[in-house]
């Protein structure tokens, strides 16, 4: 049977491991809240949490199984803290500038600084103590999950800078797409503003980022300005977008009109207009994560003895789209391309 005082130890040592699990969270998260793990706070912390750590359990001869239990419990929360950001947003639970903004980018940077933290320290303070072998899974479990939500942390925030930070792609701004009144009755009071001519200015002149420009200058800006995939890897890789331009068929629009149809209910998307008389199919997609939705006009006329397709696709809210709409455009052009035309 287990005495009083051996009871008693156990005891202090979950507490004590559960008050070193937090602090080991919660330093170096909020200390390298802004610059994440690349800030040196964070890693100054972080060591002397870790050192600290190897030197407190083998002192009190705790082993490091609750650490890692504790840390891969923290990596299953961080991630269900990222879903419920994303999936709150989607079903109205909150607005999507506070599961984006808030919980995902300024928060999520804290969750997962400590969640690195916390399953680093438990992975190194467990091959520290005694029992090694259960310790170090767990940890590693724990390490595999938060450097798996870290990295994505990371490749959305490097998304985010490497393209320009516009939410409104079509093939030519000088004869632009125009969207019909049942898409912009859809859209709503407080979606972006559809804009044309003139008045397509990113953002008022005062800013000091883009402030001024026209969206179409932007875009341009952006494109690769070669079809050719290996001059656009080569030498023009900063360039985030591949070109956006009108695509030109030698099949007769009613052709080029079904096939475009029959591609864009292949996607997923949500028709709101399919006019063939006039040439014009208008759709939204919807993001399975977020609920974030994409306005595109596809608008199909005769050239010659062929036929010429210009698409535009507009995000609903936010400032940048990450690059989503001019992928969107590009491959669904490309893949209208590539359809067997008789």
């Amino acid at each position: 049977m287990t005495s009083q005082a051996e009871t008693g130890r156990n005891a202090a040592g979950l507490l004590a491991t559960l008050a070193f699990a937090l602090v080991l969270w919660a330093v170096p998260a909020f200390l390298g809240g802004d610059g994440g793990i690349r800030n040196w706070p964070y890693g100054v912390s972080a060591l002397v949490l870790i050192l600290g750590g190897i030197f407190l359990f083998r002192q009190q001869r705790l082993t490091g199984q609750g650490l890692a239990t504790v840390a891969l419990v923290v990596a299953i929360l961080s991630v269900i803290w990222f879903a419920l950001a994303a999936l709150g947003s989607k079903w109205g639970f909150w607005d999507w500038r506070f599961g984006l903004l808030k919980m995902t980018v300024q928060l999520g940077q804290n969750v997962a600084a400590g969640g690195i933290a916390l399953s680093l320290g438990a992975l190194v303070i467990g091959l520290a103590t005694p029992s090694r072998v259960r310790p170090a899974i767990l940890a590693i479990g724990a390490v595999l999950v938060m450097a798996l939500l870290g990295g994505r942390l990371v490749g959305l925030q490097g998304g985010a800078q490497a393209v320009p930070p516009i939410h409104d792609i079509q093939t030519d701004w000088n004869d632009p797409v125009v969207f019909s009144d049942a898409l912009m009755a859809a859209r709503g009071d407080g979606s972006n503003p559809v804009r044309y001519g003139e008045d397509a200015v990113f953002l008022p002149a005062d800013n000091p980022q883009f402030g001024g420009r026209l969206i179409a200058d932007i875009q341009e800006a952006a494109e690769c300005t070669s079809n050719d995939p290996d001059v656009c890897e080569d030498d023009q890789a900063d360039q985030p977008y591949r070109p956006i331009e009108p695509l030109v068929l030698s099949a007769a629009p009613e052709a080029v009109f079904a096939a475009a149809e029959r591609l864009a209910r292949a996607e997923g998307w949500e028709i709101v207009t399919a006019d063939a008389p006039a040439g014009l199919i208008e759709a939204t997609h919807t993001s399975p994560w977020w609920g974030f939705k994409d306005d595109m006009a596809i608008r199909i006329r005769a050239d010659g003895e062929g036929t010429r397709v210009d698409m535009r696709s507009v995000s609903r809210v936010g400032v940048s789209d990450l690059g989503a709409n001019a992928r969107r455009v590009s491959a669904f052009l490309y893949d209208l391309a590539g359809q067997r035309y008789e």
